[in-house]
């Protein structure tokens, strides 16, 4: 009977394998027969459109239209297809180029012109004597006046060592001024400068992820060690992410070697992959705090939660942004690009950094929406959701919140108008076309008539004649709102006039002194002499925060 029993297994094995393949070869012709006869039933539709439709169609929009209809149905919002000429530009736009060719401007189509926004510091424009708020009439002898932003910047990039001529016509000048500029590389800085607070806090902005980041990051460590540093502040606020291997390369700088940074989780097995750190910390024992909100991103938060996985930093501000999907690009025919989510990103911990869709596409609504100092807009938490997000373990055992985004361990809610000042900038809205205009208009004149340093604080005449300014260019406002707008109006207008006259360090001097988040970084450093500190320092605040 054993005998029996080992010939008759395979022989009921080869049974079922017959009847259980066929079944699913027959499902697969019955799906192939499916997606051929809608495909049929598509090309039906578009060909009788194209031949009988009451207006003329262009057929390659009906094509494109589809196309993106059907990525679409997919729900995400970072799947989608790139045409060509969009494309060509991408790469320069978003960052991930550390450099190219060009002069060195910012500019922006500003009332039918072509205007300077800001000269990058030691750039070629900057040298020569181009300043913000210059019109650019000409260039090359071609006059600009029909010219979109992104055209004038394609004729103003080119080849390093090339030259341009520039002619721009400057406030108060009577006379256009002509430039010959000769293009270079322009390194665009992910870190825009490093500097020491106080008591021995050094503080380094990462703005972006490109291809210098991590270096960038790690010679900014080593010239405030060098100048006595004991402690960070990383602030990675407001930065959207870049090059995903960079947030692993700064990453890589706080942790020891061969310690988990992140891994994505794909369909695909070869979408499965682990980021760990290839060498040893550059500064071992340093304390650290990372500061994040809702406008830190992708790289940022991979950044943030790896070093709060492996109790590396201290993260204050607010949960960030939420955008940890993985994005494969294909090449398709024509240039055009699919962008493709591929894998989701997790923390060394194990928490997804992306944020469910419906989450992120959510309104705050106003009775969770602030205005800040500077008229951005706050969103409050909302205690009911976050206590049914799913916790976590560090490394260390300290209590994590997942659900998407990277939850700060100490939440601190940027500084926010009163109610009255709240309700003045409302009123200023149906006037913030004007308002945006008049504001660099009037710091581009003040930075040009008078001397401006990091100290500067607006006299309050000089508040009184940008009012009488907006009044003459037909912004009237109510006695009450003029009063209770003075404080945003004075914040606005000092970081504009300390921008132009600074750049980023100025615009840093105007915001530090404003900056709740900032502060309460500094309040728990001061008291730190080692990581462990800064944890116990919020300990009481309980996982996710406490909140300010």
């Amino acid at each position: 009977m054993k005998n029996n029993r080992t010939i008759l297994a395979p022989i009921a094995v080869f049974a079922l394998a017959l009847v259980t393949g066929g079944w699913f070869l027959q499902r697969g012709v019955e799906a192939e027969r499916s997606v051929f006869a809608d495909a049929r039933l598509f090309r039906e539709v578009v060909d009788h459109v194209r031949r009988a439709f009451v207006d003329e169609v262009d057929q390659g929009v009906l094509y494109r239209s589809a196309i993106d209809g059907a990525l679409e149905s997919l729900g995400d919002p970072h799947t989608n297809l790139i045409d060509a000429e969009t494309w060509d530009s991408f790469r320069f736009r978003s960052g991930a180029d550390a450099e190219y060719g060009g002069v060195g401007l910012e500019i922006l189509r500003r009332e039918g012109e072509i205007t300077v926004m800001t000269a990058m510091p030691g750039g070629p424009a900057k040298r020569v004597g181009i300043r913000p708020g210059d019109v650019i009439v000409e260039v090359d002898g071609v006059p600009t006046e029909d010219w979109d932003t992104d055209m004038a910047a394609e004729h103003l990039r080119g080849s390093p060592g090339t030259s341009v001529r520039v002619k721009v016509r400057r406030p108060g000048v009577p006379e256009p001024i002509e430039f010959t500029i000769e293009r270079a590389v322009i390194e665009l800085k992910s870190v825009p400068f490093a500097r020491m607070l106080e008591d021995g806090i050094g503080y380094v902005p990462l703005q972006v992820f490109n291809q210098t980041s991590s270096r960038e990051v790690e010679a900014a460590i080593a010239d405030l060690r060098a100048a006595g540093m004991r402690a960070l502040v990383l602030d990675l606020r407001q930065n959207p992410g870049g090059l995903l291997d960079e947030g692993a390369g700064v990453a890589d700088l706080f942790l020891d070697r061969g310690e988990l940074i992140v891994e994505t989780r794909g369909r695909v097995p070869d979408q499965n992959q682990t980021f760990s750190a290839l060498r040893d910390q550059v500064a071992p024992g340093l304390p650290v705090v990372v500061l994040v909100d809702e406008g830190s991103a992708s790289a940022s938060e991979i950044l943030a939660g790896a070093l709060q996985d492996h109790d590396r930093a201290l993260v204050v501000g607010e949960r960030s942004f939420g955008k940890g999907s993985v994005q494969t690009l294909y090449r398709l025919s024509g240039g055009n690009v699919l962008r493709l989510t591929t894998a989701r990103w997790y923390t060394p911990a194990g928490r997804t950094i992306q944020k469910p869709f419906d989450e992120l596409d959510a309104p705050g609504g106003p009775d969770r929406t602030a205005i800040g100092i500077f008229g951005e807009p706050v969103l409050r938490p909302d205690p009911e959701a976050d206590a049914e997000r799913p916790t976590f373990r560090s490394m260390g055992g300290r209590t994590l919140v997942g659900g998407g985004g990277i939850t700060p361990d100490l939440i601190v809610l940027p500084d926010t108008l009163t109610s009255e000042e709240q309700d003045a900038v409302w009123a200023l809205n149906p006037h913030a076309g004007v308002l945006a205009t008049h504001l660099f208009d009037y710091a581009v004149r003040y930075v040009n008539d008078h001397a401006v340093s990091e100290g500067f604080r607006l006299p309050e005449a000089d508040l009184d004649a940008f009012y009488r300014e907006l009044a003459d260019a037909g912004v009237t406002l109510e006695p009450d709102v003029r009063r209770a707008s003075r404080r945003f109006m004075r914040a606005r207008l000092e970081r504009e006039i300390l921008t132009q006259a600074l750049g980023e360090e100025g615009a840093f001097a105007a915001e530090s002194g404003l900056d709740g988040q900032l502060r309460a970084a500094l309040e728990v450093l001061r008291r730190a002499e080692t990581q462990a500190d800064l944890f116990e320092a919020v300990q009481g605040a309980g996982a996710g925060g406490g909140g300010r």
